[in-house]
């Protein structure tokens, strides 16, 4: 009896010995692994609108959001960002005093007076400019970091040009108008540059700000946006307005995790501007929603002739723009080989995750190794199969 048992305990070995290497030179094992409404009209009472969710770039609704127009003030998203840009990358820092010159001090329109050779803070510059859409404190940033506001300038729009802001130039830092020849941008420009400046939460901190003050508490600032404290939701973004571009706005907001960008130029009153845009944010938080998969590891994957028998692989986070709707439902489907065979490589895409609404695909996901798997010689699997059948005796 005892015989009859070591015999089948070695028997079961042999055969387990023989599957692993069979498997490792022939198996094959299964593995497991927008929104848009053309057909709206809304009317606005403006020349140009846009409207944008912020986390996907996906356009909601347009209207005649091409056309190059006069920003005015609205200008000053792109200097923001570039002023962020620099912040980032270490040239500023927040505290720095900066000395103001005396072309910054020249300027006209809203403004903080600055005095020449007054010093201030990066933080109480860039807050003016945010908050209460400052000149001069504009030019005096975009002065600190390039030296000069043309050579900044040069900056906005080479970074223009890098966003793929097609119908863009700019002349200066703030948009005053009285002496530029081609100082113009669009809608859909101004949604793609606010859509990149809304990504530094400092901007939104500050431009969701009713009123502030500088120099100690001697200079308020009062927010140029009055959605801000009037609209539910309301981040900010930036105003603008001369006799030439008319009201123009980049109004951002955020509701149950959806963020919009709602952009209105050429408006001939700052009421008519402000209900646009209004109109624009209700028409999105009524009617669209956006679905994330926060994407995850897929584990334990097999692998076909490889150093090793399986492979972690990982897909990244998906969002879209839905349309609202009362029973449906997001479905997630892998589509992976039945197999992957070894050489991979990290990074390599294996397969995807579809995403339907109903029987309708409505994005993918790559499926990405990660991490390297070789494949094995013949005298490595000779061996792996030599050490598994040793451990039988």
């Amino acid at each position: 009896m005892k015989k009859y048992q070591r015999a089948k305990k070695w028997g079961s070995k042999i055969v387990s010995a023989l599957l692993i290497f069979l498997m490792c030179v022939w198996t094959c094992i299964p593995t497991f692994a927008t929104a848009r409404d053309s057909k709206v009209d809304l009317s606005l009472n403006c020349k140009s609108a846009i409207l944008m969710e912020a986390s996907t770039g996906a356009v909601l609704y347009e209207q005649n959001a091409d056309e190059a127009l006069p920003p005015a003030s609205v200008t000053k998203v792109m200097t923001l960002l570039l002023v962020m840009e620099a912040i980032e990358a270490g040239k500023i820092k927040y505290t720095d005093m900066i000395q103001a010159s005396a072309n910054a001090c020249s300027m006209g329109g809203s403004q903080i007076y600055l005095e020449e050779n007054e010093e201030m803070s990066v933080e109480d510059l860039l807050k003016s400019v945010i908050i209460a859409s400052a000149n001069d404190a504009a030019v005096a940033l975009a002065e600190s970091i390039a030296g000069t506001e043309q050579t900044f300038v040069e900056m906005m729009n080479k970074k223009a040009q890098s966003l793929g802001m097609n119908n863009t130039y700019f002349e200066n830092t703030n948009g005053l108008d009285d002496t530029v020849q081609r100082h113009l941008t669009s809608a859909r420009d101004i949604a793609i540059m606010s859509r990149e400046l809304i990504k530094y939460p400092k901007i939104t901190e500050y431009s969701s700000i009713w009123m502030d003050s500088i120099r100690n508490g001697e200079f308020g600032l009062t927010n140029t946006n009055r959605l801000v404290r009037f609209y539910k939701g309301a981040t900010g973004l930036k105003t603008g307005s001369t006799s030439k571009a008319g009201f123009c706005i980049s109004a951002t907001a955020q509701r149950d995790g959806m963020t919009l960008i709602a952009v209105i130029m050429g408006s001939s009153t700052r009421d008519i501007r402000n209900a646009a845009a209004v109109s624009l944010l209700d028409y999105g938080f009524a009617n669209y929603t956006v679905y994330t998969n926060e994407g995850q590891k897929i584990e334990n994957i097999p692998v076909v002739k490889g150093t090793k028998a399986t492979l972690n692989a990982e897909y990244n986070r998906f969002s879209c723009v839905l349309r609202k709707s009362g029973d449906a439902k997001v479905t997630v489907e892998p589509s992976l080989p039945e197999n992957v065979k070894a050489p991979v490589n990290k990074g390599d895409v294996i397969g995807q995750i579809v995403y339907k609404m109903g029987d309708n695909e409505i994005g993918k996901s790559d499926v990405i190794a990660a991490e390297t798997v070789e494949r094995i010689t013949f005298w490595a699997l000779f061996a792996e199969f030599f050490k598994n059948f040793a451990s039988i005796f």
